[in-house]
């Protein structure tokens, strides 16, 4: 869904786990999966104070 959010022109793309739970991973045990989940949001409130000028692929690692 990373290339569909590009192409359509999303601003900000920060890449989830899968299309089925962008969120999450339903395989990792419930501390691990949360500290994914704080991962992913971090990266995409990292995500949002960056200025851009063109549909952005952020690292939620590095966002």
């Amino acid at each position: 869904m990373t290339s569909v959010a590009l192409m359509v022109g999303a601003p900000r793309v920060v890449q989830g786990v899968k299309i089925i739970n962008p969120m999450g991973n339903e395989e990792m045990n419930p501390e691990a999966e949360k500290l994914l989940r704080r991962d992913i949001a971090t990266g995409a409130l990292n995500a949002l104070q960056a200025e851009v000028n063109e549909p952005t692929l952020f690292d939620r690692h590095k966002a």
